[in-house]
């Protein structure tokens, strides 16, 4: 059984602090060189041969961040492209994979660490400081003043939740919080979980009016409110648009514009770590087992402008969500499954019907006379698609709203329904 620990990585000095991060942005930029060497080769009619021999990056940073470690963020890149070839076949796909951060919004500090190249020294009686040794390039070991023998020392600061075999280690940097993080994914004896879940399931809806809305088999659901922070997003997306037309010409960026996509950047992450965490905390409390997440396919453009799809889709950054969502359900030993959800959102719970029904914002409507939520209609058919059919009544749903540090239910919590149609209007229905 999988279960992950989640920890503070703290540099021992200013100098060891830059030296991981060149570790990190290192590993970006071979991750981002990659997959743009496997774009070409997948989208250029002229290029007639499999993406995986465009693979020529990894010399030129392995003296930077290690043989090992270039190794594995290759490896991980290749798992993101096996990934969208088997999405692509089951008509799944959801786009090309992604980069990890670019020139304007900063690359996203990140790098993946073989699990016998890393030593994590948890403190005991005797030691009152936990340890973590993680490979370095000969660059910067020269640069820095590394022994040739030697590894990057840092800190930790936390606790382990579990005990077992270590797999690959998983070191970022955390904006929002300034803080470089660790996650340690281990294997552990079933024997041995502490507080054993039942066998309840929860089903996603992942969606551009609501974040995330959720049912579970316990009769729960949750709604997080996408709203407000789709609209800061925005603003600031048409902010940085009005900067970037006053360019002079051969500029395209400014120092005011990197810091914008930053921003853009850190607030979106901020609230979708803090959903991810308040979501499997309530899952948890439920007994959840098993969390299936809707594939993001089409959504986006039934909700908003073609203008503005392109920026949703960063706003989105679904593979990123979901990774998040998979991280912390392991830290609570939710088991996560990515599935197609069919016509969830088109299909009347009442009548059955699929042609003839309405959707607006967050009203679902059907001829038969039904009226309801959309996304937690959807999320509750797709449970039920998930479960074959057993699920029971749902309580009055939780809605949730972000307010720039946490995710709070509001008082006397139940989704607005619009109930404006006295007949079929026009808008058709969505799916």
């Amino acid at each position: 059984m999988k279960r992950v620990n989640v920890f503070r990585v703290v540099p021992r000095s200013e100098s060891d602090a830059e030296c991981l991060r060149r570790l990190l942005d290192a590993s970006a930029s071979l991750w981002n060189e990659t997959n743009y060497g496997r774009r070409q080769y997948l989208t250029d009619p002229d290029i007639d041969a499999p993406i995986w021999e465009a693979d020529d990056h990894y010399g030129a940073y392995k003296d930077v961040v290690g043989s090992a470690t270039a190794q594995q963020v290759v490896r991980k890149n290749d798992q993101a492209w096996r990934s969208f070839f088997k999405l692509k076949e089951s008509g799944e796909v959801n786009g090309l994979p992604g980069y990890w951060g670019n020139e304007d919004e900063g690359r996203t500090l990140r790098t993946y660490i073989r699990n016998d190249q890393y030593t994590l020294r948890w403190a005991t009686g005797n030691r009152e400081q936990s340890i973590l040794d993680v490979p370095v390039g000969k660059q910067l070991k020269e640069e820095y003043d590394i022994g040739y023998r030697e590894r990057l020392r840092l800190d930790v600061h936390g606790d382990p939740k579990w005990d077992g075999e270590a797999g690959q280690l998983e070191l970022y940097y955390d904006e929002m919080s300034d803080q470089f993080r660790a996650i340690q994914p281990v294997a552990v004896e079933d024997s041995r979980l502490d507080s054993p879940l039942a066998d309840e399931t929860a089903a996603l809806d992942v969606g551009a009016n609501n974040l995330v809305a959720c049912s579970t088999t316990t009769g729960t659901q949750l709604l997080y409110e996408g709203r407000d922070l789709f609209d800061r997003f925005r603003e600031t997306t048409r902010e940085i648009a009005r900067l970037q037309a006053k360019l002079r010409e051969g500029r395209y960026s400014s120092d005011r514009i990197r810091r914008l996509y930053r921003r853009r950047t850190r607030r979106r992450d901020h609230a979708q770590d803090a959903l991810a965490r308040d979501l499997m905390e309530h899952l948890h409390a439920e007994g959840v087992a098993t969390m299936y997440v809707g594939a993001l396919k089409g959504v986006l453009d039934k909700h908003w402008s073609v203008e503005v799809n392109a920026k949703t889709h960063n706003f989105w950054a679904f593979r990123a969500f979901i990774d998040r969502l998979a991280h912390t359900a392991a830290e609570f030993g939710i088991t996560v499954e990515v599935k197609p959800e069919a016509n969830t959102t088109r299909e009347c719970p009442d009548c059955g019907e699929r042609e003839d029904t309405v959707r607006s914002g967050d009203l679902f409507w059907c001829p038969c006379g039904y009226e309801g939520h959309a996304d937690l209609d959807a999320s509750a058919k797709f449970l039920a698609q998930q479960t074959n059919g057993e699920v029971g009544s749902m309580a009055r749903p939780a809605r949730l709203k972000w307010d720039d540090h946490r995710w709070s239910e509001l008082p006397h919590s139940r989704p607005n329904e619009v109930r404006a149609y006295q007949q079929k209007t026009s808008v058709g229905s969505t799916a």
